[in-house]
């Protein structure tokens, strides 16, 4: 139960198939989401309604010829689990406290590159850069060594704001259309070399790959659930959106074999609060804004969300692995997110 975008207009995604809602009119029959997404909350319910009920033309998902489902304005990636953050910090930083001191007070995210996102079944290239390794007096240029995956679910933007007006905690649902899995491809030996000071850069806007189906938030309303409790408690700005954690399913697979298993209601940071930090500074959100939560790791073994975490950083993607990212809430499957990697250009 999902809003996808063809040739021809916009679809319906039901169980293995995909209704063709291009009869329903203008609204409808555009190539992507975003004249839908700006429409506001009281469209959107109707628009669901609209295709739940509608007697359209079918078509298989295996033979859908699926767009990137929404045109991307922004792309904001955050840092919001607290295990993935705790694991890398014990990884990078190992005679020292995992977390920095801003951790708990902010949700920490990076500003990507809106182009450079695309949709299911866009096969990677993988990406050259400067490495530099630790015992060696100068970087080199060349393809990266350490490439990984990150699985994050990412919320999309429908009602935007004007420049220096915030969305605070309680005005998510009057903005946010709906969400996608992400895979936030990351280069960790480019990422490494030239993320201080300014975080990354090259080492990630290489690529990022999107579920080609959107699941509105109302479609979710049943796998809402508490969020981890926070300490300290959030400055006021930050405060509530504690009843948005989401007890969504998340497994990916390695050329056919599942590596990992977790859930994204183990997020410290919620979607609601994530936005109210990205836009309290005044920023404006414009329709089709593209925010991540930043890999989605769990406290069980199996339950990490990037290779690194998962193989303790002895085992990278090669050329020809597939990944593929799912994602179940309360039975509703969101769209899976799979790409293959590519050898890099000579």
């Amino acid at each position: 139960m999902s809003f996808g975008a063809g040739p021809d207009g916009l679809l319906w995604r039901v169980g293995t198939e995909a209704v063709d809602l291009s009869g329903l009119g203008d609204l409808f029959s555009q190539r992507t989401l975003n004249p839908l997404m700006a429409q506001g909350r009281r469209v959107w319910e109707s628009a669901i309604i609209a295709a739940r009920t509608y007697d359209g033309p079918r078509i298989p998902l295996a033979g859908a010829d699926l767009r990137l489902p929404f045109e991307v304005a922004d792309y904001v990636d955050f840092y919001s689990s607290l295990e993935h953050a705790t694991n890398l910090g014990r990884m990078f930083r190992p005679d020292q406290e995992p977390l920095l001191p801003n951790w708990r007070w902010l949700p920490v995210a990076y500003h990507g590159r809106a182009g450079s996102v695309v949709v299911s079944g866009t096969d990677v290239v993988r990406p050259r850069g400067q490495r530099k390794a630790p015992d060696a007096d100068a970087p080199t240029f060349g393809p990266t060594q350490r490439l990984d995956f990150e699985l994050e679910l990412g919320f999309v933007v429908g009602v935007p704001t004007e420049l220096g007006e915030p969305a605070p905690v309680e005005a998510f649902e009057d903005h946010v259309f709906g969400v996608v899995l992400v895979n936030d491809w990351s280069a960790r030996d480019i990422q490494a070399w030239e993320y201080q000071p300014l975080g990354p850069n090259l080492g990630k806007s290489f690529q990022t790959s999107i579920s080609a189906w959107v699941t509105p938030l109302a479609v979710l309303d049943g796998a809402r659930v508490e969020a981890p409790p926070q300490e300290p408690p959030p400055l006021p700005h930050l405060e509530g959106g504690r009843d948005w954690g989401l007890d969504i399913a998340l497994d990916v697979e390695l050329n056919g074999e599942t590596i990992s298993r977790g859930n994204a209601k183990t997020l410290y940071w919620t979607l609601p609060q994530q936005l109210a930090h990205a836009t309290s500074n005044g920023a404006r959100l414009r329709t089709g804004d593209l925010m991540a939560s930043g890999t989605i790791s769990g406290a069980e073994p199996g339950s990490e969300g990037s290779m690194i975490e998962l193989f303790h950083g002895e085992r990278f993607l090669g050329d020809g692995d597939e990944i593929v990212l799912h994602g179940t809430a309360k039975g509703v499957e969101l769209g899976e997110v799979r790409a293959r990697v590519l050898p890099a250009l000579a």
